[in-house]
């Protein structure tokens, strides 16, 4: 695998029996070559159990991760994408820095024309925090539906 655009990109755990890294920084995000270059489309990954630990009182949090992005030269494969967010289970950060980073990391590596990642997490200390990071604007003309996930409201 590689992460460079100048390389040839190959799955490289398609097929294979793949544990969870054990940290965010060792998993490796595979890119493969998009299907549909030139077309303007929004892909989305929903991730509505993803867990990484409070880095204060090391208790897990938990968030419903929302990823949309308009692909150009390269798609992100879904299975070392599901590796990568995984491997925050036993991550400490905050939400602000998990969820950004997360956004980051993808639109660094695979340099799509457009993404934005919600971080929808569950109450701590009683309070909801929902984190949203974009790279820009997006696209003129790219149908962006809204990410559909409610606003917390407990017991209203």
């Amino acid at each position: 695998m590689s992460n460079s655009h100048d390389a040839p990109l190959a799955p490289k755990f398609l097929g294979q029996n793949t544990g969870l890294p054990a940290s965010p920084d060792e998993a490796v995000l595979d890119y493969v070559p998009n299907p549909r270059v030139g077309s303007l489309y929004l892909t989305r990954f929903a991730a509505p159990e993803f867990t990484s630990l409070c880095p204060v009182t090391g208790q897990p949090d938990f968030a419903h991760i929302v990823i949309d992005y308009a692909p150009d030269q390269t798609i992100v494969e879904s299975k070392s994408l599901k590796l990568f967010l995984g491997s925050f289970r036993n991550h400490a950060g905050f939400h602000e820095d998990v969820t950004v980073g997360i956004g980051q990391r993808l639109f660094d590596e695979m340099r799509p024309k457009w993404l934005r990642i919600g971080g929808y997490w569950y109450p701590r200390g009683g309070i909801p925090i929902d984190v949203f990071w974009q790279s820009g604007a997006a696209p003129e003309g790219l149908w962006v539906p809204e990410q559909g996930v409610a606003s917390y409201r407990g017991r209203g």
